[in-house]
């Protein structure tokens, strides 16, 4: 009898032992949301990339702003450009990707610089194509035209390419014989906005719409921000033609 109870207390240890055993597993749950959690930070610090900055090209991807610098390049700034101020030397590229030296500009002959926000757009179009149809009237007065904007050399040379090939268009639809005009003065590129800032016509990443007009020597005569499309080419052209000395009346001193 006494070995009976024995096996009887026996098996019932067992069965004890085996709900406990059971019962485990749920006391193991939170180590699996703990891994599931470690997971997440695991994606996360992968998404941050390793701390020796191999990750830096990923980070520049996603940086929207056209003024940021690239790795190893080294900030210009310019002084605030205002009435009276000659034009700075700073270095930038034209639509053939050619370096321009902005002080020399105006060595020889006034110039009048027009700013567009974003090249190949109606509004900018409109002002190039306005400064173009009034060129011959700039040069005979002796001042030379320039285009300046933030996009590259080869998204200025591509809307060259595209209005003279509208123009063409243009031509052989209505059947007329219209001069082939592409944009007769040079596009300056200012990526980086560094001379468009100092002409006060940078603001948040953008470009103001706007002009400015240098003399001979390149003292800064007269400036409009923001301005029109269509207005911009008239009202430069008209200030230039104001500078002239007044003509006498032929007939007020007749002998």
């Amino acid at each position: 009898m006494p070995p009976r109870k024995g096996s009887g207390a026996t098996s019932t240890e067992p069965t004890r032992r085996s709900s406990r055993i059971v019962a485990q597993p749920k006391e193991e749950q939170p180590k699996a949301v703990s891994k599931k959690r470690s997971a997440k930070a695991t994606d996360s610090t992968e998404d941050a990339g390793p701390e020796d900055g191999s990750s830096m090209p990923k980070k520049a991807k996603t940086n929207n702003d056209e003024d940021a610098l690239e790795e190893g390049e080294v900030a210009v700034t310019l002084a605030p450009i205002d009435i009276g101020d000659v034009l700075p030397s700073v270095t930038l590229k034209n639509e053939k990707g050619e370096d321009v030296d902005i002080a020399s500009l105006a060595v020889e002959k006034g110039v009048v610089l027009f700013l567009v926000p974003k090249a190949d757009t109606p509004g900018c179009t409109n002002q190039a194509c306005g400064f173009r149809d009034v060129h011959p009237d700039f040069t005979s007065l002796e001042y030379a035209v320039y285009c300046l904007s933030a996009d590259s050399p080869t998204a200025q040379s591509k809307w060259q390419t595209k209005v003279l090939h509208s123009r063409n268009i243009f031509r052989e639809s209505l059947k007329v014989l219209l001069p082939q005009k592409e944009l007769p003065y040079p596009l300056i590129s200012d990526p980086k906005r560094v001379l468009v800032r100092a002409l006060g016509a940078g603001e948040g990443g953008k470009t103001k719409r706007s002009h400015f007009i240098f003399e001979k020597g390149g003292k800064l005569l007269e400036k409009k921000i923001p301005v029109k499309p269509v207005d911009s080419p008239k009202l430069a052209l008209e200030f230039i033609k104001s500078l002239l000395p007044t003509k006498l009346d032929n007939t007020a001193d007749v002998a």
